[in-house]
């Protein structure tokens, strides 16, 4: 079925049976992952405050941690962006079910540096391996990469730029403002198909 207003290709409500109304996801806060659980719960709760805390979305340091999280019934969905290389792993999962999948346009990506920090020539970039063919695209002249370090969200990336631990970070808006990085390149989202599964 196809709800062309929320893009939610799914089961019918009745079917889907959380155990819990917590959404899991990947996390820290900041992450792609975090705004598409912000956007399903508005999806399936299209009368909900949007200026609530969303206190029922809870925020793993990876998408099998999240997935744990389902299994011991912690959670009743999780949010996995079909990009994510280990998915499959959750649609072969017996104990899982799909309920759907939404298309939903993540935060505007860009390359980011610590406010003040000089960028060498040939930068450390702190990347999410999902998106990481987009430091090519989006990293500026005169710069070429020296090494991509590849971190477990786009916030962990923003981390260890703000941290120094790397030059600069392919990460997300809402992440760099929450690490305090600055922009040096253009910016731009990935339009993308996120899974929910729920317990069988």
């Amino acid at each position: 079925m196809i709800l062309a207003r929320s893009n939610w290709l799914g089961l019918e409500a009745s079917t889907v049976r959380p155990d819990s109304p917590v959404i899991a996801t990947l996390g820290p806060a900041g992450t792609s992952s975090e705004q598409a659980a912000v956007h399903l719960r508005a999806l399936l709760d299209p009368d909900g405050d949007p200026t609530e805390a969303p206190a029922d979305i809870q925020l793993y340091d990876s998408y099998e941690e999240a997935g744990k999280a389902l299994a011991t019934g912690e959670a009743g969905k999780l949010v996995v962006a079909n990009a994510y290389a280990g998915i499959n792993t959750f649609y072969m999962d017996p104990a899982l079910d799909l309920a759907g999948a939404f298309v939903f346009d993540t935060p505007h990506y860009g390359i980011a540096q610590a406010r003040g920090h000089q960028v060498p020539a040939r930068p450390r970039i702190a990347t999410h391996p999902a998106p990481a063919a987009l430091v090519m695209e989006l990293l500026p002249t005169p710069y070429t990469a020296k090494e991509l370090v590849l971190t477990m969200s786009t916030s962990a990336a923003a981390r260890a730029a703000r941290d120094l631990e790397t030059d600069l970070a392919l990460t997300t808006e809402p992440a760099a403002a929450l690490h305090e990085l600055e922009f040096i390149s253009r910016t731009r989202p990935i339009r993308m198909l996120w899974s929910v599964f729920v317990n069988r």
